[in-house]
């Protein structure tokens, strides 16, 4: 952990959030800051490594209709461990000649250190956009009990905003951020060159960003998939993140159809750092294929 980090106890209740939503993490190794900065068009974009989560394969996260031995056959061929699933917290910011947006802020790690590696202050970012509420994803706004990025509005769906505010184990990061709080109706520009995009069945609001400049398009999933492994080989496999599964599943493998297809650059927030790259067809399933442009 580094100096910057959120203070222990946020850290601490927002893995307990975590944890009660059925994402609980079994281990969580050192986080290390990390920036990965590559081009879209004319627009500036920065990979921000937050944490790294490693999960059991316990058959109580992925595959809930599988086995676990289902699922390690998954893992060993692809030359993964099979007795763990290891997700990666990442978050992106994108520079353009107007703002510097954040998207997504972690769980509150190694954000702010990866955000100073890549050259930027934590005042300059103006706009934040959250693809949903679960604590890996919005830990990072609050800092000591305090806004973590003072300057910056925070843009969220209008039904994730509503589901955020029912959550009583996060009534204090609510409290902080309300008054910085802008909605939107999914489909339309959020800022200027990026549209929100209805993801649906992880939790009622959760949203996509698909970035453009010129010519040249980024789409941030959000948690539409997890692992660059399963979520891939078995996208209709159920996955206790995911509060509609039925839902999830289906959004799940209708994305994927369509991005194997268009062969659009992704940005998957827990795939391994820096999250960019592409989904492609392999027989009824989908793999992985990491952009070289940005690792």
């Amino acid at each position: 952990m580094t100096d910057r980090k959120i203070s222990a106890k946020l850290l601490a209740a927002a893995i307990l959030v975590v944890a009660n939503q059925g994402l609980a993490f079994a281990q969580m190794p050192p986080q290390q800051p990390d920036a990965k900065a590559f081009k879209l068009g004319k627009l500036d974009i920065v990979a921000l490594h937050d944490a790294q989560f490693v999960q059991p394969n316990d058959g109580k996260i992925f595959g809930l209709d599988h086995s676990p031995t289902e699922v390690a056959d998954l893992l060993k061929a692809a030359g993964a461990p099979t007795d763990t699933v290891t997700l990666s917290v990442d978050a992106l910011l994108v520079k353009s000649d107007q703002h510097l947006i954040l998207i997504d802020t972690g769980v509150g790690g190694a954000l702010q250190d990866s955000l100073a590696k890549a050259g930027y202050r934590t005042d300059a970012v103006d706009e934040i956009l959250i693809t949903h509420s679960h604590p890996d994803h919005v830990g990072g706004l609050v800092s000591n009990g305090k806004l973590a990025f003072p300057n910056a509005t925070i843009r969220m769906s209008e039904t994730e905003w509503s589901y955020a505010k029912t959550n009583k184990q996060q009534a204090d990061l609510i409290k902080v951020i309300s008054g910085h709080i802008k909605t939107f109706k999914p489909g339309g520009e959020v800022v200027p060159g990026i549209t929100s995009v209805a993801m649906s069945g992880h939790t009622p609001g959760h949203v996509g960003y698909q970035i453009t400049s010129g010519e040249e398009k980024l789409f941030d999933v959000g948690d539409t998939v997890h692992s660059s492994i399963i979520s891939l080989a078995k996208p209709d496999w159920a996955l206790s993140f995911d509060g509609d599964k039925p839902e999830a599943e289906q959004n799940r493998v209708k994305t994927l159809n369509a991005l194997a297809k268009s062969h659009e650059r992704i940005f998957a927030p827990h795939f391994p750092f820096p999250g960019v790259g592409y989904v492609a067809a392999e027989g009824d399933h989908f793999k992985w294929v990491p952009d070289d442009k940005s690792e």
